[in-house]
């Protein structure tokens, strides 16, 4: 390892996200089976809102853009089987029934829980976000979108996005939602392994919201900054909420995120500490390089000011020194770009240590090619 280079930490696995490569062989699709590399643009897929699927509705609409084009005008029985297809290969049968026995754990809360403040359980915009986020939205620009976002880091995106009122009505949902946990002593799902205290928002009925503000104002953002990791395919998500303090959870160690784009959102309260600290984006391969000071960066968190970032940015949560601090997050996936990944060998175009490797190589090859011309040269003189 060079001398200018900082280590890092190593990353957790098995905590907020996948961090280190699969050991299981890659399963093997044969040709007919495989969706194609590019979107065929000129297609609009068809809503699969109305069926029971093994998966979210959302993927399969998203992914049929890259069925072959023989299949594009099929019936959507045969696009589900020919997409349902490729998609259990990557989900083993104990994944489906762990997935099941979640859908009637989900159910069953929805089933039981009274929710405190209905309105949040509808996407209301201009209520939700503040009026310059809403505006760049609306506009739905590249300029206006880099209007209203620094990136004070390399890949660190920052902006306001949410009003008081809503960070208030959702932390009053969170916290009426852990007393309905408390007093009924049902046993919850934690957002990870990383966090004892938090919830996921998606069980108790918040998922249809959040995938609102993935599709239609997450996305959007993504797709200018982050196209090389599909952030224009953005088509499922895991949203919760974490709470850290002397009560709570007080850090959170070094680790990268199980998806493409992270949306992270102080909701408030009162607090002191709890900076975030990144180390620069890595594939699996990379993940536990050191780090170039330029990828060194912590971050202060202001409540209703967002944090966007790959998921794959390796990051952590110093401690919450005083207070009561809740943020939102939201884990945005790519099933496109998960699916593509698996036929990629270069990640140089988003993961940092790639990126300085190929350029070593290109500093090698030129050198090493002017060096033999110069060769040459010397003995044409001679």
């Amino acid at each position: 390892m060079s001398g200018d280079r900082r280590e890092s930490p190593p990353v957790i696995g098995g905590g907020n996200g996948v961090v280190e490569p699969e050991k299981k062989p890659a399963p093997v699709i044969v040709p007919s089976q495989r969706l194609r590399l590019h979107a065929n643009k000129d297609h609009m897929p068809e809503s699969y809102e109305d069926l029971q699927l093994d998966f979210c509705p959302s993927i399969f609409s998203s992914l049929e853009k890259y069925l072959p084009p023989n299949m594009l005008h099929d019936s959507r029985e045969e696009k589900v089987k020919f997409m349902r297809d490729i998609l259990l290969k990557y989900l083993p049968h104990g994944e489906r029934t762990r997935a099941q026995k979640h859908r009637e754990y989900r159910q069953k809360i929805i089933s039981h829980y009274k929710p405190l403040k209905r309105e949040l359980y509808t996407m209301h915009p201009v209520t939700f976000f503040v009026p310059s986020f809403m505006k760049a939205i609306n506009d739905n620009t590249e300029d206006s979108l880099r209007s209203i976002i620094s990136e004070p880091s390399p890949g660190v995106l920052t902006f306001e996005m949410l009003q008081p009122r809503f960070c208030e009505l959702l932390v009053a949902e969170v916290e009426n939602f852990e007393a309905w946990v408390n007093d009924t002593k049902f046993r919850i799902m934690r957002p990870n392994t990383m966090n004892k205290y938090g919830a996921v928002l998606d069980d108790f009925g918040l998922e249809t919201m959040l995938d609102k503000l993935m599709d239609g104002f997450i996305r959007p953002i993504s797709k200018v900054f982050f196209p090389d990791v599909g952030g224009a395919t953005l088509d499922s998500h895991h949203g919760f909420v974490v709470e850290y303090g002397k009560d709570w959870d007080v850090d959170l160690g070094f680790h990268v995120d199980d998806s493409e784009v992270t949306l992270n959102v102080c909701l408030g309260k009162q607090f002191s500490g709890g900076e975030l600290f990144f180390r620069g984006t890595r594939c699996d391969k990379h993940v536990n390089t050191g780090s170039q000071p330029e990828e060194i960066f912590d971050y202060s968190h202001i409540p209703g000011r967002a944090v966007l970032h790959l998921g794959r940015h390796r990051h952590g949560a110093r401690a919450t020194t005083s207070g009561h601090r809740i943020n939102l997050l939201l884990w945005c996936r790519s099933s496109v770009f998960r699916e593509m990944k698996k036929y990629q060998k270069d990640f140089s175009n988003w993961c940092g240590e790639c990126s300085r490797e190929k350029k070593e190589r290109q500093r090698a090859s030129i050198a090493a090619t002017k060096s033999e011309l110069l060769r040459k040269d010397g003995e044409s003189v001679v």
